[in-house]
């Protein structure tokens, strides 16, 4: 899926949270808390992106294996 396309979606979802907080604000602490997660989350992902791993995955060690030579007794 286009980038772009997944952070306007997040950032629109983001908004509406933050919205819905201003109209309806939590009853206690712990809801206010518990909705700080996933709007962290969705901003993150609006501002940043989706983004894959920076570090370079291994290569499957069966694969290497059947190319090297059998262990010699």
């Amino acid at each position: 899926m286009n980038s772009l396309v997944i952070r306007t979606v997040c950032g629109l979802l983001f908004v509406a949270l933050v919205l819905g907080v201003v109209a309806r604000p939590p009853a206690n602490l712990t809801q206010g808390l518990g909705m700080l997660l996933p709007g962290a989350l969705l901003l993150g992902v609006a501002i940043k992106g989706p983004r894959r791993s920076i570090v370079p995955r291994k290569r499957n060690s069966a694969a290497a294996s059947t190319t090297a030579e059998p262990p010699q007794s």
